[in-house]
């Protein structure tokens, strides 16, 4: 599979997609001043999108410090929770309609299944080798079950993964990481595009809110190339069409180490109390600029 965008002629969309998990920082700053410096430079449309679907972990005050940190920033959207827009709603958790019916679509497809797989399978698999934040490889315990996918109406009860198509390659080419080439069933393995207690994967959601909203470009970090390919399998087997897609470098410490929420020191909460100036911010991150 080698994936080209399908989008060109279109008029630039590109989105910002934040988590209320946390507090932002550093270097969501630089992904997110990149995908408003390349909205700029193509005459386009930023979106703001807010990815809350984990309603464990989000909350409504690193919501509010989001919009507070991205306007203290400089960045300005033109679509999102604070703009309206024609795509509304643009927060995660009210677009659950989008999320069932590309679940439907893929049921009724036979490219997803049922997975009862415990705890401890799951555990198992999680105690295998892989890349560090990226999901686990899953073993295929359930692969046999794509046949039991049409006795479900709705997709609560059981985890549901896609079945990838092993030994396939997935090429894209990265707007800065150049030419990318992908495994199925090598470099990963079925993946979620909904859990078992009913709220679509992040994979799914993803897919169908930038089709949805017509997103030309992605812009993102670097820790999400290999999503692309698993993404790029869903807009395939969805019939969606394929954006283009630049993955920032990441922000690291010192010692080499990825910056996360956990980095409350480089918080831009924090910062902008310890009196530092948005330039100050942004040129930490020179080198995930594009």
């Amino acid at each position: 599979m080698d994936a080209k965008p399908t989008s060109l002629a279109a008029p630039y969309r590109g989105r910002i997609a934040p988590s209320p998990t946390g507090l932002l920082h550093a270097g969501h700053a630089c992904t997110f001043w990149t995908a408003w410096q390349r909205a700029i430079q193509n005459n386009g449309v930023l979106i703001l999108r807010n990815e809350d679907l984990d309603s464990q972990r989000s909350r409504a005050k690193y919501a509010e410090a989001m919009l507070e940190d991205l306007r203290w920033l400089g960045i300005r959207w033109q679509e999102g929770p604070d703009m309206g827009g024609p795509f509304a709603p643009y927060q995660q958790s009210q677009r659950r309609e989008f999320y069932v019916d590309a679940w439907r679509r893929l049921r009724d497809a036979g490219t997803i299944y049922p997975c009862t797989c415990s705890r401890k399978d799951l555990a198992l698999a999680a105690a295998a080798p892989n890349d560090g934040d990226d999901e686990p490889m899953y073993p295929g315990r359930c692969r046999n079950r794509v046949g039991e996918a049409a006795n479900y109406a709705a997709p609560a009860g059981v985890n549901w993964r896609f079945c990838v198509p092993a030994g396939e390659t997935i090429q894209f080419t990265d707007q800065r990481q150049g030419g990318q080439a992908y495994v199925a069933g090598k470099d990963f393995g079925d993946f979620l595009v909904w859990r078992r207690d009913d709220v679509p994967a992040y994979q799914l959601a993803v897919v169908v809110d930038d089709a949805a909203m017509q997103v030309t470009e992605v812009v993102r970090g670097a820790d999400l190339l290999k999503s692309t390919a698993r993404q790029l399998l869903l807009l395939r087997a969805l019939g969606l069409a394929v954006p283009s897609y630049c993955h920032c470098d990441l922000l690291r410490d010192q010692a080499g180490v990825r910056l996360a929420k956990r980095h409350d020191a480089l918080s831009l909460q924090k910062l902008r109390k310890d009196g530092r100036v948005p330039d100050e911010v942004l040129g930490l991150c020179a080198n995930c600029q594009s």
